[in-house]
């Protein structure tokens, strides 16, 4: 779901508060470090040690090499003494933009499981009944201009069980 530049961004942005430009500047170096020796494992196979996803790994100390300098270049520029999240303004309009997608993927996940648990909710069934009630219940589909099955969903709908185990339906006229 998130790419190597916004897993970079929030990391930068969380550990980088409050440090210092020389503290900066030695995440810039552990950053070149360990996006060089991705990078090597990438070019001589050696994966085991980096996991199942080497080039996601590469990738992302990649992206935070260039998140740090990026920092880096910020505080010189602005002549900060300590990185300050709260006072870049691009960081915060990239973590505003991925706090947007994480709540839309959010709400997609909740609308997804609310339909599964109503598609679960749902009951189909293939109804045999007998001659009589099968006339009974034709005939009023016809009445009002509806299938026999729309007529058993509406009787279904209106069902009411009394505490005592008993169920009843009221009367009611079907309708579109």
């Amino acid at each position: 779901m998130w790419s190597a530049d916004d897993v970079a961004r929030d990391s930068v942005r969380r550990q980088g508060g409050g440090l210092t430009g020389a503290v900066v500047a030695e995440r810039i170096v552990e950053a070149a470090v360990r996006e060089r020796e991705t990078g090597r494992a990438l070019l001589g196979g050696a994966f085991s040690e980096y996991g199942s996803e080497p080039e996601r790994l590469a990738a992302v100390w990649a992206a935070k090499h260039r998140e740090w300098r990026r920092v880096s270049l910020l505080m010189d520029a602005s002549g900060w003494d300590a990185y300050e999240p709260e006072r870049d303004v691009q960081g915060s309009v990239w973590a505003r933009e991925r706090d947007e997608r994480r709540q839309g993927v959010l709400s997609g996940h909740a609308a997804q499981l609310a339909r599964r648990q109503d598609e679960r909710d749902e009951l189909r069934t293939e109804l045999w009944l007998a001659a009589g009630s099968g006339r009974l219940i034709r005939a009023a589909a016809d009445r009002a201009g509806l299938r026999p099955g729309e007529v058993l969903a509406q009787l279904a709908e209106r069902v009411v069980v009394g505490e005592d185990g008993t169920v009843s339906v009221p009367p009611f006229s079907p309708s579109r």
